[in-house]
């Protein structure tokens, strides 16, 4: 089972308002926590979370000057196995990764450009719109799906443990999941490294295509088959 949260994000502002969550049915039965923002359990679980995964992942602090004095995650964008334009460096503590917003604010897509892009890459980057927003919170990195499309994540927290296929959550439009989970992963630094059959693993990263899923369950086997996709690449503070 997994659950997800309900939000509503003003087209013109970043802001986030948790409404409500469901539960929709997984195959392989795996489990993701989650509660409304702002209940006490919820404001609970971020505190207790952040105090274990402290040890190995710094300080959790979100601070302003927390903030300013380094960067916690680099995203690079893809179309298949060609990453176009540089590494974008985050520091503040959330990011609105988008095609196209005037007045907007982050990682604008639509300004990457690239020579003899196949039809179905400009299909997909169409549909790619207000995009997502990724937020880093005391307990994880949380991702808010602002486009009128599904998108698509794996990361090393989403897997199921001891398990070698390949989990690709599906996250409808209006709804966010935690795509990184710090308590989950440093009990996972403690277990052996795994191979995957579509590229290196990176304990510290967190795949995302946009409106195309892949793995076992679609045509595309592999990340690199997905039209555009975003590689969200976390610093711990090592």
């Amino acid at each position: 089972m997994k659950h997800f949260l309900r939000f509503h994000v003003p087209r013109g502002n970043i802001s986030v308002a948790v409404r409500e969550y469901y539960t929709e049915e997984t195959p392989g039965g795996s489990l993701i926590q989650a509660r409304p923002l702002g209940s006490a359990q919820h404001k609970l679980g971020l505190e207790s979370g952040a105090a274990a995964a402290q040890g190995c992942w710094g300080d959790a602090s979100t601070s302003p000057d927390a903030v300013k004095r380094s960067h916690w995650c680099n995203v690079a964008y893809w179309e298949h196995r060609t990453r176009v334009g540089r590494l974008y460096t985050v520091y503040e503590q959330s990011v609105s990764i988008f095609y196209d917003l005037p007045q907007g604010n982050g990682f604008c897509l639509g300004q990457l450009n690239l020579d003899n892009r196949s039809e179905t890459v400009r299909r997909t980057r169409s549909k790619i719109g207000y995009g997502i927003l990724l937020s880093k919170e005391p307990d994880g990195v949380w991702a808010y799906n602002r486009s009128e499309h599904p998108i698509f994540v794996n990361s090393p927290t989403l897997d199921i443990p001891n398990c070698r296929t390949l989990i690709v959550r599906k996250v409808m439009p209006g709804y966010s999941i935690k795509v990184f989970d710090y308590e989950k992963s440093c009990l996972l630094q403690h277990t052996a490294e795994l191979d995957y059959a579509d590229g290196p693993y990176d304990p510290n990263s967190v795949r995302i295509s946009f409106a195309k899923g892949w793995g076992p369950c679609y045509s595309r086997q592999f990340i690199t088959s997905c039209p555009c996709w975003l590689e969200i690449l976390l610093s711990n503070n090592r």
